[in-house]
């Protein structure tokens, strides 16, 4: 273990961010075509329901079999566009769901690896410290070797 696998490590988790940052940018842009289909398909229920009152106000003053079987097919057309829109709105949701899921993935995946990296420099951090430690008590020991007037190798040449 060593500083070049932190660099190995903070590389993958800038490639990590990335991922989680495109997924966050696709989930808000499938959320967007939700939020437009949405409005649309509103637009269109709307249009529906003002085209059957203009119509049912027109049929009472002056309405043919003809006129009124133009408005029933039109009608139908528009009942058929609205559940084609309402199908590609469901769609769009479960597009908006995987998003969702995948960005969840990617921030997991981040989070993971932020906590490997935190773990391998405190690692590093405790060999450090241990190594320090190990110094200042040989240092301790030939001072008070010094101290006493011994050297540690003239005392083991006694």
């Amino acid at each position: 273990m060593s500083l070049n696998s932190i660099a190995l490590l903070q590389t993958l988790l800038q490639r990590a961010e990335s991922e989680r940052d495109t997924a966050a940018l696709a989930l808000r842009q499938a959320e967007g075509l939700v939020a437009q289909a949405e409005q649309q398909g509103q637009a269109l229920h709307t249009y529906r329901g003002e085209y059957d009152q203009r119509w049912t106000a027109h049929f009472r003053t002056a309405g043919t079999p003809e006129l009124l079987h133009c408005h029933r097919g039109f009608g139908q057309r528009l009942d058929q566009a609205i559940a084609h829109h309402q199908v590609n709105t469901q769609h769009l949701g479960n597009r908006v769901q995987q998003a969702r899921s995948l960005l969840l993935a990617r921030e997991q995946r981040v989070a993971a690896v932020r906590k490997l990296i935190e773990r391998r420099q405190a690692e590093l951090q405790a060999i450090a410290n241990r190594r320090d430690q190990r110094s200042t008590d040989e240092a301790a020991q030939r001072a008070a070797s010094a101290q006493r007037g011994q050297h540690p190798l003239a005392a083991a040449a006694r």
